[in-house]
């Protein structure tokens, strides 16, 4: 049985791309996204590049209900894999930290650190009894460099990364990989760079990072996936780390 990577958060950027590049090694995808109608474009698009996959809505700010969403991806595909998690909403912001208050990072932390913990809990057994998995988590470069004027919702992302972190120490010699790409980019053909350029944006990226091909930071998992010799990358590489 070929294996199976669940994309949460799956969009026309990374997500489309992440999906793309495992699926041309073999994997089978499941697209977890809120609006049915583009997984159902992803999927077709997939399908046309000769990749089996599904798409299963759900909202990621309800972690309650992953286990039931994880049992869902399992009852179609009979295993999950890998776990790609980076969902993004246009509605953050990269704000001063001086402007940020409770009632914002209260919002983000259930989709942003609370959900990607019970999706481990959720995939873990299943993990430990293969002796295999992956769990490869999305963030921004501001959670792992603090930028003055830039926070937003890094604080919530710091708490995610050093979760992250600390399940690599006590998962690797059990076979479970946990890395984490933080990217320091606008990423291109997603919504946020559409949102951008319809905005009026010349050059298609915000004032403070530069534009990325998706697909090059999905090559940045791949590798990371299949060396399993680092838990961090953050692209592209800031010039003061």
């Amino acid at each position: 049985m070929s294996k199976v990577i669940a994309v949460f958060g799956a969009g026309t950027g990374l997500g489309a791309s992440v999906a793309r590049r495992f699926g041309r090694e073999g994997f089978r995808v499941a697209l977890v996204a809120r609006r049915e109608r583009r997984l159902d474009a992803l999927v077709e698009q997939l399908a046309v590049a000769g990749i089996e996959a599904a798409g299963f809505t759900a909202d990621l700010s309800r972690p309650a209900e992953v286990p039931a969403l994880v049992a869902r991806i399992r009852g179609r595909f009979g295993r999950v894999d890998v776990v790609e998690y980076g969902p993004f909403s246009t509605e953050q912001s990269l704000i001063p930290a001086a402007e940020m208050d409770a009632a914002a990072l209260e919002e983000a932390i259930p989709m942003f650190l609370l959900t990607p913990v019970e999706v481990v809990r959720a995939v873990l057994p299943e993990w430990t009894e293969r002796g295999d998995g992956a769990f490869l988590l999305t963030t921004g470069v501001t959670a792992v460099c603090p930028m003055p004027r830039l926070s937003g919702l890094a604080p919530v992302g710091a708490a995610a990364r050093n979760y992250l972190h600390s399940l690599h120490g006590e998962l690797a010699e059990a076979g479970i990989y946990a890395g984490t790409l933080s990217v320091g980019a606008t990423i291109d053909r997603s919504e946020l760079s559409a949102l951008i350029a319809k905005a009026g944006t010349s050059t298609g990226s915000t004032t403070e990072f530069p534009l990325v091909d998706p697909d090059d930071l999905a090559e940045q998992y791949w590798d990371m996936y299949t060396k399993r010799d680092r838990i961090e990358q953050l692209y592209p590489q800031p010039q003061n780390v």
